[in-house]
């Protein structure tokens, strides 16, 4: 069984899903603003708080040509120039600190997610305790090695990557020697559908690459999400705001604090459900035998008196003999007397 530990969070399959709230840019470029998301986030029972680590120029050149510009995807998105895009949503690296040191204040893992090989340098000496790659890094194999290398967990967004850009990221970790690997299914649109989310991958991937598996859900709510968990997902992010009124580039597809809490709570009431197999009367389902069936006594029957359809009957609680054997038992004879409401045995024949 595959385990990974973070601070004082173990993931495997044998946890309940490790919740990550992904602030991204619904800080709307201000501090204050970011650190209420932490308090939120913290305070609806999320595990870890994610940040990106950015900067325009490290993601793209500012350039207004054709190939530049934001066509087809999200509304909020659209026309705008990547590099205008990235300078909305990115957080400012004076930040990092004081984001940290909140995080750790409200007992909430504070991580990142770098866009460049120099904020990886940036956040180690933040003693980042893990890394996320996104799905539109997933290619970059420079930056996965980087982030691989510290030895550190690293999760990756697996939108867009076909199996082949996979098992290149699992022989990377094999031959760097890190086994904390975590690898989320993400459809790779904002916000996306349900319909697209294909979970059935999950179970798949766990046994196609043998490690821990989990969810990055742009989709609204958090029925998806649930769903995951029940099909094996340990680690769940969800885009994170204080109110989608308040608007960003982000806003959209986030959840809000009262429905992180639930998110939260549903996940582990899917994970709880899972059990073990089991068949027959459980512990907890005991009581329950009242309202089960069997063969009870429904006239008192004197010694040596033939069982009928008159003096037995199939019903209500279930304390008696199966129902499977009432032809069997009627025509033959009671060896004692049988009081009225006795639930008949073998030892009553």
């Amino acid at each position: 069984m595959k385990k990974i530990q973070v601070q004082d969070f173990t993931i495997s399959s044998e946890n309940k899903p490790f919740i990550i709230a992904e602030m991204s840019g619904n800080h709307n470029q201000s501090l204050e603003r970011a650190l209420e998301i932490i308090d939120a986030a913290a305070a609806a029972g999320g595990h870890a708080i994610k940040i990106q680590t950015s900067s325009p120029d490290m993601l793209t050149i500012d350039s207004s040509n054709e190939d530049f510009i934001v066509r087809g995807s999200n509304p909020d998105w659209e026309a705008k120039t990547l590099y205008n895009l990235y300078q909305e949503v990115y957080t400012p690296f004076e930040w990092h600190e004081a984001i940290f040191k909140r995080a750790k204040e409200k007992n909430i893992i504070a991580f990142s997610s770098p866009f460049g090989l120099e904020a990886v340098d940036f956040l180690e000496t933040l003693d980042c305790p893990m890394y996320k790659i996104a799905s539109f890094e997933n290619n970059f194999i420079q930056l996965i090695e980087k982030v691989a290398l510290t030895g550190k967990p690293v999760i990756i967004s697996t939108g867009m990557a076909n199996l082949e850009t996979l098992q290149d990221i699992i022989d990377l970790f094999a031959r760097v020697n890190n086994p904390n690997l975590i690898l989320l299914k993400c459809t790779s649109t904002y916000p996306a559908s349900a319909v697209d989310s294909n979970l059935l991958t999950i179970p798949h991937m766990e046994s196609m690459f043998d490690c821990i598996i989990g969810l990055s859900d742009h989709t609204l709510g958090i029925g998806v999400a649930v769903a995951a968990t029940a099909l094996g997902a340990r680690v769940i992010e969800k885009h994170f705001t204080l109110n989608r009124k308040d608007g960003g580039l982000d806003a959209s597809f986030s959840l809000e604090p009262h429905e992180f809490k639930s998110l939260v709570e549903e996940t582990e009431k899917a994970f709880d459900a899972l059990g073990k197999v089991t068949y027959g009367i459980t512990t907890a389902e005991q009581k329950s035998i009242t309202f089960r069936r069997s063969i009870y006594v429904v006239e008192d029957i004197k010694a040596g008196e033939v069982f009928t359809s008159t003096n037995i009957r199939v019903i209500r609680p279930g304390k008696g003999l199966l129902p499977k054997f009432y032809n069997n038992i009627i025509g033959k004879t009671s060896k004692q007397d049988i009081s009225k409401g006795t639930a008949l045995s073998w030892n009553n024949l």
